[in-house]
């Protein structure tokens, strides 16, 4: 399959949710319940912030305010180590399941948060479980409102939780100069095949996932978005009980494989942080 083009660099991305906090386990695990459980997100992001450095790899963490709240020392490694700190929201709840109102209290307090324990400002922003869709889009307005100044938050790909099949591939303007980044996908049969990491990444072979990145990087001369969350590398994390087939498979398909993967995505592909890939479009927002 094609040869990367390592003079592109792509964005690389890191939502920063524990196991227990996955959308697809919100009718086993009850939010009242997250402090009873296990906790491993700093032992995870510890081991992730080791291969980046092995690799001299910036990157950019879409974090949940209620790890940082919890966590400040493992936010503020990740800034000292050049990373960019960016929102994933505050408790992790899908835009469809909350009115406007509660969503920019939520996505307004994550941002407060996460710079006040970093010390930087926070313009990046992504939806829990890409929950921006033809249904939300007032979220953009939201997001404006609160202060940030990138999103990427869409996935231009049919699936039965999130996705909004019709939306561009690649960024664009969502309203007042919030700009968009779409995560990726290859054209391919004239559908958007997923190219952006997560449970995709784990269930395809390698080489397939290797080359659709490829394609957009020499065929549509765009860098890629990748995602991983810190539970995909941590083959020890506690098995919740009682899931439904679809989604245990989809929760631990080839979890054992997941960083190695990653250890050749980051030797095959180069990469940087969303604000620092996209400085062109982010214009005085970019940070040095």
């Amino acid at each position: 399959m094609g040869t990367p083009d390592k003079a592109v660099i792509n964005a690389l991305t890191i939502d920063v949710e524990d196991y227990f906090q996955v959308s697809a386990f919100a009718p086993y695990i009850a939010r009242s319940d997250w402090d009873r459980c296990e906790c491993r997100i700093e032992r995870n992001v510890a081991k992730i912030l080791q291969l980046l450095a092995d690799k001299n790899i910036k990157a950019t963490f879409f974090t949940l305010g209620w790890i940082a709240k919890r966590y400040p020392q493992m936010v503020r490694k990740i800034i000292e180590q050049g990373h960019e700190l960016a929102s994933h929201g505050y408790g992790h709840r899908r835009i469809t399941e909350q009115p406007p109102a509660v969503f920019f209290n939520d996505i307004r307090h994550a941002k407060l948060l996460l710079e006040d324990l970093s010390g930087h400002q926070v313009i990046g922003y992504r939806a829990p479980s890409f929950s921006i869709g033809s249904e939300t889009l007032w979220a953009f307005e939201a997001l404006l409102k609160a202060g940030y100044r990138y999103s990427s938050s869409v996935y231009p790909i049919k699936h039965d939780h999130y996705g909004m099949a019709d939306a561009p591939r690649f960024s664009f303007d969502a309203g007042s100069g919030l700009i968009e980044f779409p995560l990726s996908t290859c054209r391919l049969f004239k559908k958007n095949m997923p190219s952006s990491g997560g449970g995709y990444f784990r269930l395809l072979p390698y080489a397939l996932s290797r080359w659709m990145l490829s394609q957009i990087n020499a065929k549509n001369l765009q860098p890629g978005i990748f995602y991983f969350h810190p539970w995909e590398i941590d083959v020890d994390q506690p098995r919740v009980q009682g899931l439904n087939s679809k989604t245990r498979f989809r929760h631990y398909v080839n979890i054992p494989l997941m960083e190695e993967r990653l250890k050749k995505l980051f030797t095959d592909f180069s990469w940087g942080r969303m604000d620092q890939v996209f400085s062109d479009r982010l214009g005085p927002y970019a940070k040095d």
